[in-house]
């Protein structure tokens, strides 16, 4: 499994706007894309930058639906979002959540 983490920096006083502009606008557009497992949203207590974790079955779907999906979720957010998201892609090592164990070394 894959994650790609997006970091946002906030307009000032949009964050509680933020939570309802991912789960109308941003959660329905991840949904439609192969691959799609979960997603995680979380902003920082001082309410300046929001962070959004989805998680993708393998790095082809990761990659896809950046090619094919990303900005049109980034546009989603546009009212909620003072620059563009910085996205950093990470394979998951294990997670209670999806009921992964850690990755064996060969």
């Amino acid at each position: 499994m894959y994650a790609r983490i997006v970091t946002m920096i906030l307009k000032p006083g949009s964050t509680a706007h933020f939570g309802k502009v991912i789960e109308e606008g941003a959660v329905p557009l991840l949904r439609k894309h192969k691959g799609f497992v979960d997603q995680i949203a979380m902003v920082a207590p001082d309410g300046k930058t929001g962070y959004g974790i989805s998680f993708w079955d393998t790095k082809e779907h990761a990659e896809a639906y950046q090619r094919a999906g990303f900005a049109e979720v980034m546009k989603s957010l546009d009212a909620v979002l003072a620059a563009p998201g910085q996205v950093q892609v990470c394979k998951v090592t294990n997670s209670t959540a999806h009921h992964l164990a850690p990755a064996r070394a060969a």
